[in-house]
Order: structure tokens, then C-alpha cells, then sequence
């Protein structure tokens, strides 16, 4: 069984930045996605086992990084220039994997955490 943890979201004016952490993926494949109100979940952004492999979604390229410190058993997400319509409750996800593949859909994940809310004031 994986426990995911998520922690690091807060409130920040548009253009700033936060770093979302992930407490417990281990030897997982890890994603993150959002869900906003009244709104589907959405992927934000995949990482592979060792990390060589990452994918983000069209809303967030250029703005966010995922990465992942296996040794410290942690995934992060380090989100700038960030918008009003990146509010949202952001998850991580983890699922078993093979070396080298990501995954960018939901319903691909085992492992979820309670999520941590991110809101962007204008």
C-alpha cells in the first residue's frame, strides 16, 4: 500500500510561484492533476520511475516542473507564473511502472493523496 502526502499549497497573487511536494511515492510512477469546482480532474504533469521521462499538460508547459528525489522518497512540482485559473485542489497520483513510461490519464493511477489546495488571487 502507498500513502501519498501532499503538502505546499497555499494562496499567492497572480505571477507568483509554489512548490507542491509529494510525500511518499517510492518506487511508483508519479502524476499530478487538479480539480477545480464545477470542473473535471485534470493532468497537470507525469514523471517516470527514474525520472528520464516527464509530460505536462498544454495549460501548464513552460510554466510548472516535475521532479522527483527517489532517495528521499518525494515528488515535487515547482509551479511559476502562475495564474487564477490554476486554482484548483492539486493531487499526486501513484501507480506501479516499468522504467521509462509516464502516464498522463487518471484512471491509469492506484495511489492517490487528499490533495492541497492551491488558489491564485488576481
Amino acid at each position: 500500500q502507498v500513502q501519498l502526502v501532499e503538502s505546499g499549497g497555499g494562496t499567492v497573487q497572480t505571477g507568483g510561484s509554489l512548490q507542491l511536494t509529494c510525500n511518499g511515492p517510492g518506487r511508483y510512477a508519479l502524476g499530478w492533476f487538479r480539480q477545480a469546482p464545477g470542473k473535471e480532474r485534470e493532468f497537470v504533469a507525469a514523471i517516470s520511475l527514474a525520472g528520464t521521462i516527464k509530460y505536462y499538460g498544454d495549460a501548464v508547459k513552460g510554466r510548472f516542473t516535475i521532479s522527483r528525489d527517489n532517495a528521499k522518497n518525494t515528488g515535487s512540482l515547482q509551479m511559476n507564473n502562475l495564474k487564477p485559473e490554476d486554482t484548483a485542489v492539486y493531487y499526486c497520483a501513484a501507480r506501479r511502472a516499468v522504467t521509462g513510461v509516464a502516464y498522463t490519464r487518471d484512471y491509469e493511477y492506484t495511489f492517490w493523496g487528499q490533495g492541497t489546495q492551491v488558489t491564485v488571487a488576481t
